[in-house]
């Protein structure tokens, strides 16, 4: 089976350890991270881990709209590195083939539900007034769902834990509400947001 595991990967390459007030950059923790992961597991597998331009402008773009909604950038900075440090250990398992064949049945499921959730969000952006929350937040619940089965047996309740944060804060009806408001603050960045996804399932990686 061939799989695209590549923007999973990309989550591990998004936010600088250390940024100042209005400084983000997602490049600036790729050389960061791409170094402290060789260090410690220098596998080829490992080494062909890279980030491209577009997911990192969709990771910097999913920051912008965390921060407007929740008013707190320490708060946005912890949710998206939350979504760092589980998605490096599950493309970690993954690309070392620690999947039994059930997970890997489970990973199809998710990397299919992700792209249905991907399309279903970028419809809601480009067709007025056919944006649904709960249709949306329910997609993500159940990537959440999946998820947690999938490393079941490989992460601990901690890694649980930051699942939990992670998409419940973009499943929450509230943010996705603001984020696609016609009329709200985090409208540019939800476009840039649709653009880069699109360009993401043109080119078969989402």
């Amino acid at each position: 089976m061939k799989l695209h595991f590549q923007v999973y990967d990309l989550f591990i390459f998004t936010f600088p350890l250390h940024v100042g007030p209005e400084l983000f950059s997602s490049k600036s923790f790729a050389v960061q991270a791409q170094k402290k992961i060789l260090s410690k597991m220098a596998t080829k597998s490992m080494a062909n881990m890279l980030i491209d331009d577009t997911s990192s402008e969709i990771f910097d773009e999913l920051f912008k709209a965390t921060k407007e909604h929740v008013r707190n950038k320490k708060e946005a900075h912890k949710i998206l590195k939350d979504l760092i440090k589980v998605a490096v250990k599950v493309g970690i398992l993954y690309r070392n083939n620690q999947f039994s064949p059930e997970e890997l049945e489970i990973v199809e499921k998710f990397r299919k539900r992700l792209n249905q959730t991907a399309m279903t969000a970028v419809s809601f952006y480009e067709v007025e007034y056919t944006f649904d929350k709960n249709v949306l937040s329910g997609l993500l619940q159940e990537c959440k769902s999946l998820l947690h089965d999938l490393v079941q047996r490989h992460l601990t309740p901690k890694s649980h834990s930051r699942i939990n944060r992670v998409f419940n804060h973009f499943a929450d009806v509230e943010f996705l509400t603001a984020l696609y408001s016609l009329d709200g603050n985090c409208r540019p960045y939800l476009k840039r947001l649709c653009e880069g996804v699109n360009k993401l399932l043109d080119e078969k990686i989402l």
